[in-house]
């Protein structure tokens, strides 16, 4: 693996703890998340499962917008693209899930995490 790639891979873990951190703080979204409304998906954003309230709409999006302003931001200091911290970020967030979590397989299905490792891409290092 190269340094560019390892240093993207550093910057990745930073923006998505920094994201993750904040949006489990947030009592709504753990809420939600427990119930499987909501899921990680591989490309670094949260996704809403099946339907949804208007509140859930804008936690979710709230939550996005966040993320993106950290991959942005770890984008510019590292020159990797917005688009490969938020997959690489996206990896790491599918493989922190917990037992019992949803997240999107690389098919495009939303699956719940048993108690084995989560259906990833095969990119994912």
């Amino acid at each position: 693996m190269n340094t560019k790639v390892w240093l993207i891979a550093g910057a990745v873990v930073l923006a998505g703890v920094s994201a993750t951190a904040y949006a489990q703080r947030d009592p709504a979204y753990a809420a939600a998340r427990a119930a499987g409304q909501v899921g990680e998906q591989p490309d670094g954003y949260i996704g809403i499962v099946g339907t949804a309230t208007a509140d859930l709409r804008a936690l979710v999006n709230n939550i996005n917008i966040q993320r993106k302003a950290a991959y942005t931001q770890k984008a510019s200091a590292s020159g990797a693209t917005v688009e490969q911290l938020a997959f690489t970020s996206g990896c790491n967030l599918i493989a922190q899930t917990n037992a019992g979590e949803k997240y999107k397989t690389p098919g495009g299905t939303w699956a719940t995490r048993g108690g084995g490792a989560p259906e990833r891409d095969p990119r994912c290092v």
